[in-house]
């Protein structure tokens, strides 16, 4: 997974006038609106008939749910009413909701001279409604955050704030400007949750992941059932590859997040992205078995059942789900992880065109990809290609060393022995305690002296033997070509006394073996029809 698909968090609105039940119910929705709850915001908003106010939450749910015609709907449900300002900034919601940014600025504007530009509430509230809908030019809704500033009289009020840092997130060089109000809205108020909230969004969204965690766990603190804090906590741990604090800290949003087949979406996504698999295979059929047609679970099904080795099955659910998807829905670990099945079927010509189209979807993005591509060449002795994808894969950056090892093997396999051998010492100088590294170069350097005469491969065996030898079950195949290469390389010196050993250890290891036999009854002078050499 790459960035975190930024959005705007959900916004409280002021209260505005109603009666004292009336009041105390639209408060509570707009409660759980604002953490998430939308199942349960809309029951109480439903219960509460045709208020006014009522209506106009159920429009700002539906906007936060990017329902816009349903947004609509419930907006235009508050009846307009030339003198009511509230009304009309309802009524510019509706356009909004609907793409019609002149017709909102005039209901907006009507709203304004309604309440005779004193009401710092109605600049509020419209500065909400353009900080929760999709408009990027924020030049209008920054008059409207000026002049309710001016209405109240200079003085922070939280909401505005709130507002004011969510529009200027709208811009790309808006970050200041936001983090400024959001601290602005803590300083107003030290007790407002959304505004820590706020900031630490801002600070993941920067990357400043101390400040973030800082920041979450400072709104958690005054509300220990923020839930929308525990999910960016957790997925901020997610980024710094801290999996199991991650995963902890998405427990305890699940925890106090309202129950649904969204959350447990949300929960199936996040154990497979920690690499939980087969974990994540639970959830996600549990999530199916009450919406079979979720393309975000059908996609993750199909990636999971790769993940966990089920590769018959990964294929017959990636089918199911490309075909649910328009081709130009498809997204690029799409293309890559049918392009991993494939090879892993042995389908590699069909395979090389899905991952080559995926790179070239997302050029910047291309290291995993690269690595498959790298992969399925190898598969097809095409080790030229392996060793170019291999290449791309590393890039410019300093290297892993699991990147080194299988560029080294392309280029083995391309007969570029040299620059093999080259990779090898870099990973064995990083890591000399590598038994295969020593295999592996061994393995290399015998290509470069196929008769044994210069030994070049020795040192590598010899190493590789006092390393192995300490688990020999474990090592037994390679264990197995040491003895014997080592075993011939003194024997075909005349070394006999250092070749003998080497016999009776691979004798020992494998008592069938003719070369062994062979190679003891030649030092020992008795006749053998088998060849002491490998």
């Amino acid at each position: 997974m790459n960035s975190k698909p930024w959005k705007l968090s959900l916004l409280a609105v002021l209260s505005v006038s109603a009666s004292a039940v009336v009041a105390q119910d639209v408060q509570s929705a707009r409660k759980a609106i604002e953490l998430e709850q939308f199942g349960q915001a809309r029951a109480s908003l439903l219960k509460q008939g045709s208020s006014p106010e009522a209506a106009y939450e159920l429009g700002r749910l539906y906007q936060l749910r990017e329902v816009p015609d349903s947004a609509a709907y419930y907006f235009n449900r508050v009846p307009v009413n030339p003198k009511d300002a509230f009304s009309l900034v309802a009524a510019g919601r509706a356009a909004l909701a609907q793409g019609k940014t002149a017709e909102a600025e005039a209901q907006f504007d009507n709203a304004v001279k309604a309440s005779k530009g004193k009401d710092a509430k109605i600049f509020t509230l419209i500065a909400q409604a353009y900080a929760e809908s999709d408009v990027k030019d924020i030049t209008k809704a920054t008059t409207y955050v000026d002049a309710g500033q001016k209405a109240n009289k200079g003085k922070d009020e939280p909401a505005l704030m709130i507002a004011r840092g969510d529009i200027y997130q709208k811009t790309d060089a808006g970050g200041g400007e936001a983090m400024n109000s959001y601290e602005r809205a803590s300083m107003a108020d030290p007790n407002n949750v959304e505004a820590y909230y706020k900031k630490g969004e801002l600070n993941f969204r920067s990357r400043n992941y101390n400040e973030a965690r800082t920041n979450f766990e400072k709104a958690i603190s005054l509300d220990p059932k923020y839930a929308p804090a525990y999910r960016d906590l957790a997925e901020m741990y997610y980024f710094a590859n801290q999996y199991q604090l991650a995963l902890d800290t998405f427990k305890k949003y699940q925890e106090v997040a309202e129950r649904s087949s969204e959350t447990d979406a949300e929960y199936a996504s996040f154990l497979f992205l920690t690499k939980k698999y087969p974990e994540a295979l639970t959830e996600i059929q549990k999530v199916l078995q009450k919406e079979p047609n979720n393309i975000a679970m059908n996609r993750l099904l199909a990636y999971s059942l790769y993940e966990t080795g089920q590769n018959d099955q990964a294929m017959a659910a990636m089918d199911k789900y490309m075909k649910m998807v328009p081709a130009d829905k498809l997204i690029k670990d799409d293309n890559l992880y049918y392009g991993k099945m494939l090879s892993k079927a042995g389908r590699d010509d069909e395979a090389l065109a899905l991952l080559q189209k995926a790179a070239q979807a997302s050029p910047k993005d291309a290291s995993e990809i690269q690595g498959a591509l790298a992969q399925t060449y190898m598969q097809k002795k095409d080790y030229a290609k392996a060793v170019a994808a291999y290449k791309a894969k590393i890039g410019t950056g300093t290297p892993l060393l699991t990147d080194q090892v299988l560029l080294a093997t392309a280029y083995s396999g391309n007969k570029q022995y040299q620059q093999a051998d080259s990779l090898y010492n870099l990973v064995l100088t990083a890591r000399p305690t590598y038994a295969p590294g020593y295999q592996m170069r061994a393995s290399n350097a015998y290509y470069m002296d196929p008769d044994s005469k210069q030994g070049t491969a020795r040192p590598y065996w010899e190493k590789y033997v006092e390393l192995a030898k300490a688990d020999p079950a474990k090592y037994k195949d390679g264990l197995t070509t040491a003895y014997e290469y080592l075993g011939y390389y003194y024997f075909q010196k005349g070394d006999k006394a250092t070749a003998l050993p080497y016999y009776q250890q691979l004798l020992a290891l494998d008592p069938s073996n003719a070369r062994a036999k062979a190679g003891i009854e030649s030092i020992q002078g008795k006749k053998t029809t088998t060849s002491a050499r490998k």
